[in-house]
């Protein structure tokens, strides 16, 4: 018994058949009409979860190698002020999503059980109808998925989050922080959590296999997608960089450059990763996708900062370079990661931009801009169109950047704790508490270690910013928001692992 596809593709070639009988000898069928528009680029978008500034060998570690995310980065643009939109997942995550900040849809840290999401005054996941990357491309004729890590909603307690599929996305398979089908471990709790929430296909797996698995699955839809004429866009999402680290045997190898385990357990996770995305950029060359495919590659905040790992003058593992602050703060460490963005032809090979300031908010009005995709009625960005700075050309941006993060009690190291709001504006960034207290202003291009406060020099300029901040905030979150949290940060039990 035929299938309707043998059936659909058996009639057209009988039409094809009787419409050439129809014609004589003296009179040939018109040759077919011939397109000169282009094919639309393909566009693969990685994020890496918890992978700090310094991790990556071509962001300068000299530990662990990274061979083939360097070579993405050496026939591409590799960029060196780029910044996430919240030094925690979820926010971060809704911020690339949506190109919008986090706080107009009340997310301000990462989602959590109900009650916790309650007591934060957030939601308990992404609105259903925000606006989302996978919307654009879909309505622009891609067919899109979304394949890893979500953590918008769905999972803990919470089971009536939108599927991942409503939410632009033909097909997706995820893990414990999202809806629909996915890969969940034994030994995690909340794998269990996210099991009894239904919802989709459960496949209980070894952590060490997720990233392959992740990859062979966009290999699979790549490959039922790549002779239909029809573009694809991509979220591949990893999350087997995040803590805790579940290595396949012999990561004991890095013992020879470490006597940090958990640092070493984290480069095999890492150098597995890098070897896994090596396979999917060769089958790209193989099926020639290559020159047309639109590669970006991030992370979502800065490196692991657990007050387990100081106990006996201990040091997290991950890096984020010579940055102060790492994941849960706002200093340079927990917000600016690595960016690399390749796309042969289009984005010319071999470049470093150190001056161009990137912010997440920008995805959505650039990549709109450079694929010329229509951006939906009605839509606006707080970030802006930098397709020039993504196609080799650095260029100041126009807006100002601003950050929110309070979530107390704050975890990791307290050197690393920051105030409430950060603005990026130009050369200088200030950081401070809703009230003005707490205040620090740096020269970032002068000095991105963050050493010397300028604060008190520049009380001008310190009081510019201030309102800035202030404007920011009465402008960009719901009305009674962000909720008054306790600042009891000298309390830092460790909260639940997001």
């Amino acid at each position: 018994m035929k299938t309707k596809k043998e059936i659909t593709i058996t009639g057209a070639l009988a039409l094809a058949c009787l419409a050439a009988a129809s014609c004589s000898k003296h009179d040939a069928p018109p040759a077919p009409a011939t397109s000169t528009t282009p094919p639309k680029p393909n566009v693969i978008f990685i994020l890496v979860d918890d992978m700090g500034y310094g991790d990556l060998s071509c962001y300068g570690n000299t530990l662990a190698s990274t061979p083939n995310i360097d070579r993405l980065a050496a026939d591409g643009i590799q960029f060196n002020q780029f910044y996430v939109n919240s030094p925690v997942c979820s926010p971060s995550r809704v911020a690339i999503t949506t190109g919008r900040s986090p706080s107009r849809y009340g997310v301000y840290t990462y989602f959590n059980d109900h009650k916790t999401n309650s007591n934060l005054g957030m939601p308990d996941y992404l609105a259903p109808d925000a606006p989302t990357m996978a919307r654009l491309f879909k309505a622009n004729g891609y067919a899109t998925a979304h394949i890893g890590k979500w953590h918008m909603g769905g999972g803990r307690d919470v089971g009536d989050a939108p599927l991942i599929t409503d939410m632009g996305n033909d097909f997706s398979l995820t893990s414990f922080e999202g809806l629909g089908d996915r890969l969940l471990s034994n030994g995690e709790n909340l794998s269990k959590e996210s099991a009894k929430l239904g919802k989709g296909k459960m496949t209980w797996v070894e952590p060490r296999v997720r990233t392959a698995i992740y990859v062979d699955t966009l290999l699979d839809f790549i490959d039922r997608n790549k002779n239909t004429g029809k573009p694809f866009f991509v979220n591949l999402w990893l999350n087997d960089v995040h803590d805790p680290y579940k290595p396949a045997p012999g990561w004991e190898k890095y013992a020879a450059v470490t006597d940090n385990i958990e640092n070493q357990k984290f480069f095999a996770v890492l150098e597995t990763m890098d070897h896994d995305l090596g396979r999917l950029f060769a089958k790209l060359d193989e099926w020639r996708l290559r020159d047309n495919t639109l590669i970006v590659l991030l992370s979502d905040n800065g490196p692991t900062d657990w007050p387990s790992y100081y106990k006996n003058g201990g040091k997290p593992p991950c890096s984020a370079g010579d940055l102060l602050g790492r994941k849960w703060s706002l200093y340079e460490g927990g917000i600016r990661v690595p960016f690399i963005i390749r796309w042969p032809g289009k984005v010319p090979a071999g470049k470093v931009d150190n001056t161009t300031i990137l912010s997440s908010l920008d995805f959505m009005p650039t990549l709109a801009a450079m694929l010329s995709l229509k951006l939906p009625d009605g839509y606006i960005s707080d970030g802006e169109d930098m397709s020039a700075a993504l196609q080799g050309r650095p260029r100041p941006r126009a807006k100002d950047v601003f950050w929110y993060y309070n979530n107390r009690p704050l975890p990791g190291n307290p050197a690393n704790w920051t105030p409430e709001y950060a603005v990026r504006s130009g050369d200088w960034k200030l950081l401070c508490n809703e009230d003005g207290t707490e205040t620090h202003l740096f020269n970032i291009t002068q000095d991105h270690r963050e050493t010397q406060d300028l604060a008190r020099q520049k009380p001008a300029l310190t009081a510019a910013l201030l309102e800035k901040v202030r404007l920011w905030k009465n402008e960009a979150f719901p009305p009674g928001a962000p909720p008054k949290l306790p600042d009891n940060r000298q309390n830092t039990g460790k909260t639940n692992t997001p």
